[in-house]
């Protein structure tokens, strides 16, 4: 506020005036020199987490059990390479261009993905709010008028005026600036700072965490629509096949030579197929349904961006896993748990600092006169200063026990971290293991097949020659069928399991490099809305791999290092 009334000797040379602002002025200016140094709280370091030497699913081990039970089985057609590192864009060892144009349209389209780009910009403004925090905290102009009229029967005045006639109304014209600044003694201010930088850099890392996620569910989904229609498809093949025999079987029964119960078989066999159609008809259409989604689309918008028909992906002949010292470098997921520790890390720190005393310093200069003409002349000039201190002594614990909250929860992220890599390492084992296997499982239901394409190819011979009866036809179509379905669905697994190794392997995010984090459209949405100052400029997100290789040991923060985003 603006003080009204100087008390003690009144200084009535400008030089005095001078002198009496000058050393308040001084405080402010060598106040960051003096208590610009001491931070409270845990420095943050990196946490131990387990580390596996190698993966356990290599080259040649695939089919060892499933040999070890009896099983004849070769080694998987697939070499898992440990000593190529992922590739960024692994969707492309596919060699499918309709995948690639719809994960790129994902990556531009996604609504949950721009969702998360925007968190990213709301963690800046929170960053900016925390470097806000360590100049002046309270600034503010002020400006007043008051006209006021004091009582005649008040103290002093009331015998005052029964002898001398006074004007007991008058005006107050007042302008001036009021500041207060809590100094950062303790760090609580830069400790601030510390939590909101990690915790901007840990939403990058969501961020891309969120890419990874998301180029593996288009890969699947659109895995799961080419295998609904190559079901489909082989469905129909089954279909025109049965008809053949059940014309086959009802001219044997009108010619004599067969019973009707060979034309019933061929019947119920015939619908029973048929019947499969609208299962899988529904499966596509929600595949699909949900690839729409994925792209940012109402449902059934895909006809421009999807071929009617198309193979099952093939998983490529050397799979690149590298090891698994990678896996901590490369998973956004791990990344941001360590950033979420490292931010509560600081708020530790920030509740230690309560346990000390805050000291400020305030103050207010102006202008304030009777008379509007006068205000802005020199007598006019008012002003004070108020240096203070406060110390919650008497906080019957609360302030350690929040201490000891601050510190419980860093455990909690820290397990948290190690929990995380753990899962890691078992999301891409699970995923090797169910590739490898799946792998092991097409090539024995691909001989199946064979066999049971030549099975029912020589049961309609003989069936026509009458040297074997419906059944033996009914069998052979029926397992052919079942294991048609079977080859589909585990050719299907094979991609789909590639598809979740590279996923946790950490595939995908680098693609964030080359691109916006919040499209253009948005950006400008939310400019004509909001000023944002430059905190939407494309350079104040790092495009690199900060958010996943930042320094081992982070430099404190120290006092107004960095500028206030105005």
């Amino acid at each position: 506020m603006v003080v009204k009334k100087l008390t003690g000797p009144r200084l009535t040379s400008r030089e005095g005036r001078r002198r009496g602002v000058r050393p308040w002025l001084s405080l402010w200016a060598v106040a960051p020199l003096l208590f610009g140094c001491t931070v409270v709280g845990p420095d943050f370091e990196t946490p131990d987490a387990p580390e596996s030497p190698a993966w356990q699913e290599t080259e040649g081990d695939g089919g060892a059990l499933a040999e070890q039970a009896g099983v004849t089985s070769g080694k998987a057609s697939v070499t898992l390479d440990q000593a190529q590192p992922v590739p960024d864009d692994w969707w492309k060892v596919f060699n499918d261009p309709a995948l690639d144009r719809l994960i790129g349209q994902a990556q531009r389209q996604n609504l949950t993905l721009h969702a998360a780009g925007v968190r990213i910009l709301e963690a800046r403004a929170q960053l900016g709010i925390a470097v806000g925090e360590q100049y002046p905290q309270t600034q503010q102009a002020t400006a007043g008028f008051e006209r006021r009229r004091i009582s005649e029967n008040v103290g002093v005045l009331r015998d005052i005026t029964r002898v001398i006639d006074i004007d007991r109304t008058f005006n107050d014209y007042s302008v001036g600036l009021d500041a207060g600044w809590e100094l950062d003694l303790w760090g609580r201010f830069r400790r601030g700072i510390e939590a909101a930088d990690a915790n901007f850099v840990a939403q990058i890392a969501n961020y891309d965490d969120i890419l990874v996620a998301l180029a593996g569910e288009v890969a699947v989904s659109y895995t799961a629509i080419r295998t609904y229609q190559e079901l489909l498809f082989l469905t129909k093949q089954n279909i025109d096949d049965q008809k053949e025999g059940l014309r086959l079987a009802q001219v044997k029964f009108k010619n004599g030579t067969t019973t009707e119960l060979d034309v019933f078989e061929a019947t119920a066999l015939l619908h029973d197929t048929e019947a499969t159609i609208p299962e899988l008809v529904t499966g596509l259409r929600q595949a699909e349904n949900a690839l729409s989604i994925l792209l940012g689309l109402p449902p059934g918008g895909l006809d421009d961006l999807l071929p009617a028909a198309g193979q099952i992906p093939a998983a490529p002949a050397d799979v690149s896993i590298g090891v698994p010292a990678e896996l901590l470098r490369r998973r956004p997921d791990i990344r941001a748990a360590e950033l979420q520790a490292a931010a509560q890390s600081a708020q530790i720190g920030m509740a230690q600092a309560d346990l000390y005393p805050a000291f400020t310093l305030s103050g207010a200069v102006g202008f304030s006169s009777s008379d509007l003409t006068d205000l802005f002349q020199g007598k006019s000039f008012t002003g004070g200063f108020n240096p203070s201190f406060t110390w919650n002594i008497f906080n019957y614990g609360q302030i350690r026990n929040n201490v000891r909250v601050q510190d419980a929860r860093l455990q909690e992220l820290i397990l948290n971290y190690q929990n995380t890599v753990l899962t890691a390492y078992q999301e891409v084992e699970n995923a090797l293991v169910a590739f490898v296997q799946a792998q092991l499982q097409s090539e024995q239901l691909r001989k199946a097949v064979t066999a049971s394409k030549n099975a029912v190819r020589i049961a309609l011979v003989q069936y026509r020659q009458g040297t074997a009866d419906y059944t033996r036809v009914l069998n052979t179509q029926s397992a052919l069928l079942r294991g048609q379905a079977r080859l589909a669905q585990s050719q299907g697994n094979e991609v789909s399991n590639l598809i979740s190794a590279y996923k946790a392997l950490g595939g995908g995010w680098q693609v964030r490099q080359d691109q916006d984090v919040v499209p253009p459209e948005i950006i400008q949405t939310m400019r004509d809305r909001t000023d944002w100052g430059g905190l939407l400029d494309d350079d104040e997100i790092p495009k690199d791999d900060r958010a996943l290789n930042p320094p081992p040991s982070p430099e404190p923060v120290t006092l107004f290092r960095r500028p206030p985003d105005w």
